[in-house]
């Protein structure tokens, strides 16, 4: 590892949640580059560093968490995930405001703003809805093309310093948002202040982040990559936030990324009452070991059986003559793909909806990126397409089932290998 790339990632020694110095190793991944490293036509040649992902469990409090941390200015200035270009997702935040304005009866005019805002999809039917927004998210290209389309957005990384900043200029939030962000900084701390600081004490925190549940009952095991430093539950949140001036209140069970949870917060004495599904949920995840080591060697267990299963499939279709490509180059891909061994021999290329990562190659092994238009190519059409964002495989098959119907098949990779 050259110089330049060491200064790249460090390794902290104590959990992220509580500092306890307990923390062991439940299993590692293949290591991969950062998960949304696509590359240009002109940088193939150049040589992409891999991370570990070493998976720890802090015996203290039982967060799952990464310790090797790369520099969020490598992971996030530059980033190429757009939640717009999923009409999944789309719809998920319409609905997700739409709960927020009534549970809260929200009045126009009320200060609402989300931490990773990407191009402001979320704020935006708040916005329509007649409320104040204001995203923060590092992007530049991203947070710059949702001040364009009229969501006013700080290219800044949300902390203390910056919610002080922010209170001085006028912000005191009803609401504060962070969907599938909350997982991705390493000083949860500091977020955690910034967020007690800035939120009125009537106010909520909403955030949303894949849930260690689902991702145990589920072998969801390529949710795990360097910008997902904390793979929560229930329990290791209620005494972090309570250590931050802060109370978890409620939770509940949501379906983007294969199973995530939605957790809402309000200042130590708020008007909320804890709710006993919080305390029920909690409960389940004792039962289901989610706070022990061996819970999570034997899932290791699964996933290597996963690989064997999917890898034998297709080499018996490669030994067919079969033309295999990909669908969807979400960041999970990327460990997927390390951890399978599948590379550009395995699949021609991967057909993604974003014009962002279009014209792209995948981090490290460099396979292709094209538009859906490949699949009806009569030059280009695969025989078999793995579905490498299986959490989307129903519409993804709705969408394309022309593809279907013209002799082609689906292949799904997780929680279970498929072929439609």
């Amino acid at each position: 590892m050259s110089a330049v790339l060491r200064t790249a990632m460090r390794t902290r020694t104590g959990c992220r949640l509580c500092a306890g110095k307990n923390l062991d190793l439940l299993f590692s991944l293949e290591p991969t580059p950062p998960a949304n490293a696509f590359v240009k036509t002109d940088e193939r040649h150049l040589p992409q560093e891999r991370f570990p992902l070493n998976v720890h469990l802090c015996t203290q409090c039982g967060h799952v968490q990464l310790l090797d941390i790369v520099d969020p200015e490598v992971l996030f200035r530059d980033y190429v995930y757009v939640s717009s270009t999923s009409p999944v997702f789309v719809e998920h935040f319409r609905q997700y405001a739409e709960q927020m304005r009534r549970l809260m009866n929200m009045p126009k005019g009320s200060q609402v703003l989300e931490i990773g805002s990407n191009d402001g999809t979320l704020l935006r039917f708040f916005k329509e809805a007649g409320m104040t927004v204001l995203g923060v998210d590092p992007a530049r290209s991203i947070a710059m093309e949702a001040n364009r389309q009229g969501i006013e957005t700080r290219t800044e990384f949300f902390d203390e310093t910056l919610a002080a900043r922010l209170k001085e200029q006028g912000w005191q939030p009803l609401l504060v948002v962070a969907n599938n962000v909350f997982a991705h900084a390493d000083d949860l701390g500091s977020i955690a202040d910034g967020i007690a600081d800035l939120l009125r004490e009537d106010g909520l925190f909403t955030f949303e982040v894949s849930y260690l549940r689902d991702v145990f009952e589920k072998t969801l095991f390529d949710t795990i990559y360097h910008e997902h430093l904390s793979y929560h539950s229930i329990k290791p949140l209620v005494g972090f936030f309570e250590r931050h001036g802060l109370e978890l209140v409620d939770a509940q069970r949501v379906s983007p990324h294969g199973g995530s949870l939605r957790g809402f917060v309000q200042r130590r004495g708020g008007p909320w009452r804890c709710s006993r599904h919080l305390q029920d949920l909690i409960a389940q995840e004792e039962e289901l070991g989610l706070h022990r080591s061996d819970t999570f060697r034997k899932m290791f267990e699964d996933i290597e059986q996963r690989k064997e299963q999917l890898r034998a499939l297709l080499t018996k279709l490669r030994s067919e003559g079969k033309k295999i490509a990909g669908f969807g180059a979400p960041a999970k891909a990327t460990t997927l793909l390390y951890h399978f061994g599948l590379d550009a021999k395995a699949l021609d290329y991967i057909i993604d909806d974003s014009p962002w990562k279009q014209g792209l190659y995948t981090p490290g092994q460099h396979i292709p990126v094209v538009a859906a238009s490949a699949l009806y190519d009569p030059s280009r059409k695969p025989d078999y397409l793995v579905i490498l964002a299986w959490n989307f495989s129903e519409p993804v098959m709705r969408k394309h089932s022309a593809f279907q119907q013209a002799g082609g098949h689906f292949i799904i990779p997780l929680p279970c290998v498929e072929v439609i």
